[in-house]
């Protein structure tokens, strides 16, 4: 199972390094593919006033320090074409944000490196049509069908972050784990699947209680992975706080989600 866990951003190099110390289990389990994830730049930030990370270069040091000590995979987000080449250097995974998701030229340019490409599905996507996304890499990379196995094959991952419900809502709608899955590997992202977009004046909000059920959920339906924002103590979390867990809760979400699994295959 993938999983994909970490801070929202980089905060600082202290705070980086306790949230990583406190994934280590994951790391070493063998039934688990554990990514470390952390943004060095959260570019779509609600207010021109919040934290957004200490940008690529400082951010990319950081991450590989990270990787030499833990000897974690590492996910982030890249925003712009020009930041693709340096990401690729340092981690295994690039990330095309939600609002970014058919953004032709960032899609092209992740497909030019030889490191998966993860992209999140818009809030405001049909997810059928994240086909078309998923197709601009696919055809870059010298494939001409796009399905799950050629998807998997070239290492194209999507990502079902919620849909946008009416204003500062979000919801999610489970048929579109299966209808994704036919033409590519699908991670759910559980935090910000609870996120409230610009529900906290001037910064998003979220309501973290339903990261859970919703996560039992997307084990019921079937999935290839998760996505977690995780820390240490999300309420001094400098982005998306409020529909993060805490590394405790994590565990038991963790714990939930293969007892789920483990019915599912002896049901089978």
């Amino acid at each position: 199972m993938i999983l994909i866990a970490g801070p929202c951003v980089i905060e600082n190099k202290d705070n980086l390094f306790k949230i990583a110390e406190g994934l280590k289990k994951y790391h070493e389990d063998d039934r688990i593919d554990f990514y470390f994830k952390a943004s060095f730049d959260k570019a779509n930030r609600t207010s021109l006033e919040s934290f957004r990370g200490p940008g690529l270069q400082d951010g990319l040091s950081m991450l590989k320090d990270i990787q030499d000590k833990f000897g974690y995979k590492l996910l982030t987000d890249i925003h712009e074409s020009w930041q693709v080449e340096e990401a690729a250097k340092v981690v295994d995974i690039l990330q095309i944000p939600a609002f970014l998701c058919r953004q032709t030229d960032l899609l092209v340019s992740a497909a030019k490196t030889d490191r998966v490409v993860n992209i999140k599905k818009g809030q405001f996507m049909n997810p059928e049509d994240m086909a078309y996304s998923v197709g601009k890499v696919l055809k870059t990379r010298g494939f001409d069908e796009v399905d799950y196995k050629t998807s998997k094959e070239a290492n194209v991952w999507l990502t079902e972050r919620g849909s946008s419900f009416g204003y500062g809502n979000l919801v999610v709608d489970m048929r579109s784990l299966e209808i994704m899955r036919k033409f590519a590997p699908v991670v759910f992202d559980a935090t910000h699947s609870v996120q409230m977009p610009g529900g906290a004046g001037g910064k998003s909000s979220g309501k973290k209680e339903f990261v859970s059920p919703l996560s039992r959920a997307a084990a019921a339906v079937g999935v290839d992975g998760f996505f977690f924002e995780t820390h240490f103590d999300p309420s001094v979390a400098l982005s998306d706080g409020a529909n993060m867990l805490k590394l405790e809760e994590l565990e038991q979400c963790i714990k939930d989600i293969f007892a789920i699994k483990e019915a599912l295959e002896i049901s089978q």
